[in-house]
């Protein structure tokens, strides 16, 4: 489908999906953001659905401003994904020590490694720029830096709710590795700094919502939010790229026999800020729960922990900002579906998955999320379909 434009404020709402469709409460947040005076442009994902803030799925374009709620808390939050050598003939009939083994090389949920992981031992890791990158931590907020240890030790590591680690196979037979992981409690503790030193700014007082609070070019409260935001959102890239060299050992392990080679990663953020120019303008575009999809750039769109995910390729509309969706998109809350689900139902909506079905992860069942394929239909003037994938193991947080 091409959009569906909707009356806003300062600017028209543009959504990839049925406005009808979406529910109240973030209907509302969308309006609300296109109140705001900095804004040049809102494009709404058909995954969107409600947040703090601003809703997830939407892509915001302003100028001379940036709000830290349309980043997400989870700053650089985002996938990668790698295609390998391996294929459906070279699996086990039993996969669960596969999961075992994943699950030991990378801590999950709240975990953290025991020490810091060296990238100078990972498998043909590029090591160039990590003492730079780590020396740049004095740098941040000094709310923070008391959780310089922890955040080393975090780095390569999963973390909860919806990040998770999966081997898939794509129609062909092939096995992908993919996993969707962010900047960790580093990332969140920032935002929420930041997003609280908003609010406090003369001219945030008189918003629709205290939570769309923004930081205004040329400000010193602007310099320091840029500086930790792209921090962080750089280790979002290194704690993907740890972690999959991390899984890429274990799977030349345990499929030595086979000798797994694995092409170029494709990795992307889907919570970020990047700087772009449109008609003639330099604007902070802000992707919350949107990956970047220009003209050939390769994306990666994941379902739920029991449908499938898919690889796209990016056709470049500007209307969305050269954006499409990140996922899915959640149809009910974490509190509902815990409610509505039970394990039961969680076994037989990821039959066939090797992966976690107790009910700490019910809240992530396949029913509380939309139908993948409606999603993926939906923006077909945004991306074009590379692979689809269906995982076989998933470890979740």
């Amino acid at each position: 489908m091409s959009y569906v434009e909707v009356p806003g404020a300062q600017v028209p709402i543009r959504m990839w999906t049925d406005p009808a469709g979406v529910e109240d409460v973030a209907m509302q947040q969308l309006r609300n953001v296109a109140t705001l005076p900095w804004i040049k442009g809102l494009a709404v994902m058909p995954d969107v659905h409600y947040g703090k803030g601003a809703t997830v799925g939407s892509v915001i374009a302003m100028r001379g401003a940036v709000c830290p709620a349309a980043v997400g808390v989870d700053i650089g939050c985002g996938m990668s994904a790698v295609k390998t050598s391996l294929t459906a003939n070279d699996l086990p009939g039993d996969l669960s020590r596969l999961r075992s083994k994943i699950e030991q090389a990378i801590p999950v949920g709240r975990g953290m490694h025991e020490a810091p992981v060296d990238p100078g031992r990972l498998h043909g890791y590029p090591t160039a720029g990590w003492g730079d990158f780590w020396s740049r931590f004095d740098g941040v907020a000094e709310a923070v830096k008391f959780r310089q240890e922890r955040a080393t030790k975090q780095m390569g590591s999963l973390g909860s709710g919806n990040h998770f680690i999966e081997f898939c196979l794509d129609d062909t037979g092939a096995v992908w590795l993919m996993l969707h992981s962010g900047s960790r409690n580093i990332g969140k503790e920032l935002a929420e700094f930041h997003m609280g030193q908003a609010q406090k700014l003369p001219h945030n007082q008189g918003l629709v919502d205290r939570d769309l609070a923004v930081f205004i070019a040329d400000t010193p409260q602007m310099a320091a939010y840029r500086n930790d935001l792209f921090w962080a959102q750089e280790y979002a890239k290194h704690n993907r790229s740890v972690m999959m060299a991390l899984f890429q050992d274990v799977v030349r392990k345990e499929f030595k026999k086979a000798r797994p080679t694995f092409e170029p990663v494709i990795s992307c953020h889907h919570n970020y800020v990047a700087e772009e120019r449109y008609d003639g303008m330099d604007l902070l575009v802000t992707r919350k729960g949107a990956i970047r999809a220009g003209s050939g750039e390769y994306g990666i769109i994941p379902g739920s922990m029991g449908t499938g995910s898919y690889i796209v390729k990016g056709l470049g509309n500007a209307a969305s900002f050269n954006s499409a969706s990140h996922g899915a998109g959640r149809k009910m809350s974490r509190n509902a579906a815990k409610k509505r689900f039970s394990t039961r139902d969680l076994e037989d909506q990821t039959r066939g998955v090797e992966c976690r079905k107790d009910s700490g992860v019910v809240d992530e069942i396949p029913g509380a999320y939309k139908p993948i394929e409606k999603v993926i239909d939906q923006q077909r003037d945004l991306v074009e379909v590379v692979a689809k994938l269906k995982q076989v193991v998933c470890v979740k947080g």
